[in-house]
């Protein structure tokens, strides 16, 4: 049963990061640094090199946030070691981060920046790895809760 969830785990974390890739690298191949293509009204898709971190926000350190988001995967990776199994939300939660987190480390170290993409309009340009990071990190929280909860 454990060798099923490892396989599982490392599937959803394998897919995500292919399905990042895969859309970075059509994106790289299509458009052109800053090039915008309206999809609808509220969504374009336009190419952004970030350099700074997450959305576009803070200093540009690529070397800094190399270090620190594989300091952060190790950490995160040796946690959900020691979670409790039976939390889904917390197991589920950091294999969405450590996703989100690979497919970002590899844009910085292959390209010195992260392809962003996706653009709402109103929210800073970002990408599939960023909605992982975000959302994963939604549900660790919510699973952090839940085993306060039971504490």
């Amino acid at each position: 049963m454990r060798a099923a969830a490892g396989l599982s785990a490392s599937a959803l974390v394998a897919g995500l990061f292919l399905a990042d890739r895969l859309t970075k690298a059509l994106v790289l191949r299509h458009l052109r640094p800053v090039e915008s293509v309206a999809l609808a009204p509220f969504f374009h898709l336009t190419y952004v090199e970030n350099t700074g971190a997450a959305f576009g926000m803070g200093p540009r350190r690529n070397g800094l946030f190399i270090a620190v988001a594989a300091a952060l995967l190790a950490g995160l990776l040796y946690l959900r070691r020691r979670w409790p199994k039976d939390n889904a939300w917390l197991q589920y939660g950091a294999l969405l981060v450590v996703a989100g987190a690979l497919g970002n480390l590899y844009d910085r170290v292959a390209y010195g920046f992260v392809v962003d993409f996706l653009d709402f309009r109103v929210w800073p340009v970002f990408n599939l790895a960023d909605s992982c990071v975000t959302v994963g990190a939604c549900v660790l929280a919510w699973g952090l809760h839940k085993e306060d909860k039971k504490a």
